[in-house]
């Protein structure tokens, strides 16, 4: 652990490691433990780290539920270094007069790269194929090795239509694909039309339409399992499913029976429920492509997430004057 000690200044702890550079421009500011070990906290070293917080810089693996926030007073701001904020009750949070923010936006356009080379490495079983080679198995070329699916001239169906999906829609531009949707809410007219002419469908007709689905909605009570057995059975056996967005909405076991038994031809995933603990019988199929949540890992992408949660805590502890709110402030009424 490193402590700046500082006088007067307001004490933040910053929960997993981050860019040095970082932390030495919060040091200017704050009072600053980090935890460039990149220790996991348990619940209760959290709880004790925050008691004389008031701020922290969190990620994806600190819960931090109602009991916390209850239980450190002096906490004014909870900057998650994610586009999601599923671990923290943002409506407590509120309650307690704690403002949260997360970090939109910085991530679409890499988010969205990978999540076509996620999709492309699915259709055409390229980690499958490489594992294979790599086994020494590879003795002749046959006309049917590794048969995969076309992505070009297919029909792309996007669940989440936010952001990150109209920026993997405009990708299929090059692919000369259809593109069909679902989504909350529909999209204006010209957001689909940016989005290579999506159009917005039922979620049951685009899982019995699309060769390739994907999924980028948010994590919530709503959107648990909104990919489970009954789903999986309306897809074509032919398809593949991505997972870009969290763990949880899709049921992983319901998807490992799906795989097994053939009902859609593959998957590709960067999420899974109790992740880093994903399901062993993942690890059996060929027919899925695993990734460890590095959807957004690029050095630029993950410098930008760093810098925007350091300067939300900023404007969150440290306003202007004018009192700016911090820029990504999911819950205004606190400041209101």
């Amino acid at each position: 652990m490193n402590t700046s000690n500082s006088v007067n200044k307001p004490k933040i702890l910053v929960a997993r490691a981050i860019f040095p550079e970082v932390i030495s421009l919060l040091e200017q500011h704050f009072d600053v433990e980090s935890n460039q070990a990149d220790h996991i906290f348990s619940a209760a070293e959290l709880l004790q780290k925050l008691q004389d917080k008031d701020g922290v810089i969190a990620t994806s693996s600190e819960a931090i539920p109602a009991a916390l926030l209850q239980a450190c007073p002096r906490l004014k701001a909870v900057c998650n270094q994610a586009v999601g904020y599923n671990n923290i009750d943002v409506a407590a949070a509120t309650k307690a007069g704690i403002m949260v923010t997360n970090t939109p936006d910085v991530l679409n356009e890499t988010t969205a790269d990978f999540g076509w080379a996620l999709l492309m490495a699915t259709a055409r079983r390229i980690t499958e194929s490489e594992h294979w080679l790599r086994a020494g198995h590879w003795k002749q070329w046959r006309f049917d090795s590794f048969l995969g699916a076309d992505v070009h001239g297919a029909t792309l169906g996007v669940i989440g239509m936010g952001r990150i999906g109209q920026a993997i829609a405009r990708r299929s531009i090059g692919f000369d694909m259809q593109v069909i949707y679902h989504n909350r809410s529909r999209l204006a007219p010209d957001l689909e039309a940016r989005a290579n002419n999506a159009r917005f469908v039922s979620k049951e007709e685009l899982l019995r339409q699309a060769d390739h689905v994907v999924l980028v909605l948010p994590y919530s009570k709503e959107s648990h399992h909104t990919i489970a057995a009954q789903e999986l059975a309306m897809m074509k056996p032919s398809a593949t499913l991505v997972n870009l967005a969290r763990g949880g909405i899709v049921d992983d076991v319901a998807l490992i029976a799906a795989l097994r038994d053939r009902k859609i031809a593959a998957a590709g995933l960067d999420v899974f429920e109790n992740e880093p603990a994903l399901h062993p019988d993942f690890l059996a199929l060929s027919n899925v492509v695993l990734t460890p949540h590095i959807a957004s890992a690029s050095e630029p992408t993950r410098r930008a997430m760093a810098a925007c949660a350091a300067n939300n805590l900023l404007a969150a502890l440290l306003p202007g004057k004018d009192g700016e709110l911090p820029p990504n402030l999911l819950n205004p009424e606190v400041k209101g």
